[in-house]
């Protein structure tokens, strides 16, 4: 029982010491804490399965706020919640007909959805993430159109004055677009580049339709990217609150659960 205690208040401590620095390197914590590394180790991902107000970062930990949304590489949200992703993805393919022209954001979710619409024949498909056009430029039979831009290399978008120019040249028929967060007061995502350029694309979209795992529910990141009443639909893998849905059907937006869908 002492030891439970102790562990548990070094990890209480750890959890402040994190919300004061923002961030600490495993060395830091061991150094501070004076234990080995397995115990740091464990300590961290003891306080990250048990709540979202830290995250495992490189050789360390940083501190996140609860409720928000912080931005993480595509390499590391790659394989979070796969199977769930995929499910969202195949759902959001399904809506897509031949001859349409697609637009695609950067994200884990609509990289998976381009993986799905690389079986398509006879679409188009818009986006300023380069893996997204890389995976489609494996069928010859879909049309990709990149964006120019600067690259951020966290999401491979390309964002900026030269991206926008690519996007105010192209009509949109569906474009499906990645967020960070999802509540009442509508989407957001982590980099003000993105939101400016997924806004765009929206304004050159007959419609759009945000897709998103059930992480990113009841979260807010930095930037608004739209409200709700300005998405044609959204495709999660669980239902959201009752306050959301509530939310979205007086917004006139429809909502797709992955496996189902429910339209309003």
């Amino acid at each position: 029982m002492a030891r439970i205690g102790m562990k548990a208040k070094r990890q209480d401590q750890i959890l402040s010491a994190l919300a004061i620095k923002g961030e600490m390197s495993l060395q830091e914590l061991m150094t501070t804490f004076n234990c080995s590394e397995a115990t740091i180790r464990r300590d961290l991902e003891e306080l990250e399965q048990s709540g979202n107000v830290i995250r495992r970062v490189g050789g360390g930990a940083m501190y996140v706020k609860p409720g928000s949304a912080y931005e993480v590489p595509f390499i590391e949200k790659q394989q979070v919640l796969y199977a769930e992703k995929l499910e969202i993805a195949k759902l959001a393919a399904s809506l897509v007909q031949e001859g349409e022209v697609i637009g695609l954001t950067g994200g884990t979710t609509t990289f998976l959805i381009s993986q799905q619409l690389k079986l398509r024949k006879n679409i188009t498909v818009v986006t300023n993430a380069v893996n997204i056009a890389m995976e489609l430029s494996e069928n010859s039979d879909v049309q990709v159109v990149l964006t120019g831009g600067v690259l951020r290399n966290k999401s491979f978008e390309l964002c900026g004055p030269l991206a926008e120019q690519t996007v105010n040249a192209v009509n949109i028929n569906t474009m499906f677009m990645g967020i960070d967060g999802f509540t009442t007061a509508g989407v957001s995502t982590y980099s003000e580049l993105e939101a400016n350029i997924a806004r765009m694309l929206m304004r050159r979209a007959d419609k759009t339709i945000a897709v998103f795992d059930h992480t990113k529910i009841g979260r807010t990141s930095l930037f608004t990217v739209a409200h709700l009443e300005e998405l044609y639909g959204c495709i999660t893998d669980e239902e959201p609150s009752s306050a959301l849905i509530s939310a979205l059907k007086e917004a006139g937006t429809s909502l797709y659960v992955a496996e189902k869908t429910n339209n309003f």
